[in-house]
């Protein structure tokens, strides 16, 4: 049955596939005109992730949830499909944003040999997963409010624990910075260099994990 429901919303994101072209050829400008070449993947990455997001949409609207719960499925299945979804997404999205970086600065490179684009893949892959963590935090955030509140409100709740987590952040660097805390930069540094793609990995899904056990509890005990 999760088969089926990925058609049914892989159908629904097709309506799309016009706006992502365009909003791609745009991402490639971008790069050209700009050289920021480690931005490309991100916003790709982060727009796929946000379309998949949309199909919360449609089924709200159409009150789906109500007729597919009378096919011979369940809340758990519905909850599965939606996390496979959206971590497809996301993996899509990145593998996506690096090609289309990596040739559109290749083929600037033809073009303009004169001024050529400097592409480190290390740094770009780097940056590619950590747009793609970025988009995995917004949706581990999302989904459950979703399915707690509905599209609408869920998206005005997940505005309001991003803020939350930003204003936090920001506080304990006010804080580390009033307080004079020393901090190893070069330690740290070198951390991150060693295992900041492993720790990028292991916390997305770790995310998705919690994310998943909430909203499906949060489904389960909803009345459709």
């Amino acid at each position: 049955m999760i088969k089926g429901l990925l058609k049914k919303d892989l159908y629904n994101i097709s309506s799309y596939k016009t706006s992502l072209v365009i909003i791609i050829l745009f991402c490639s400008i971008a790069i050209i005109g700009t050289e920021a070449i480690n931005f490309g993947s991100i916003i790709i990455c982060t727009i796929v992730g946000m379309i998949a997001l949309s199909t919360f949409n449609y089924d709200e609207i159409s009150k789906s949830n109500k007729y597919i719960l009378a096919l011979p499925t369940n809340k758990k299945e519905i909850v599965k499909e939606k996390f496979i979804l959206c971590i497809m997404s996301v993996v899509i999205g990145g593998i996506l944003g690096f090609i289309l970086t990596v040739v559109v600065a290749n083929l600037m490179n033809y073009l303009r040999p004169q001024n050529l684009i400097n592409i480190d893949y290390e740094t770009l892959i780097i940056s590619t997963i950590g747009g793609m963590w970025g988009i995995s935090l917004i949706q581990s955030i999302q989904i459950p409010s979703i399915f707690k509140w509905g599209a609408e409100k869920g998206r005005i709740q997940m505005f309001v624990i991003l803020f939350i987590l930003i204003g936090a952040f920001l506080g304990i660097g006010f804080l580390i910075t009033k307080l004079s805390i020393n901090i190893n930069i070069e330690m740290i540094d070198s951390l991150i260099n060693k295992f900041g793609v492993l720790f990028l990995v292991l916390t997305m899904v770790l995310m998705y994990y919690i994310s998943y056990k909430i909203s499906y509890k949060i489904f389960k005990n909803k009345e459709e």
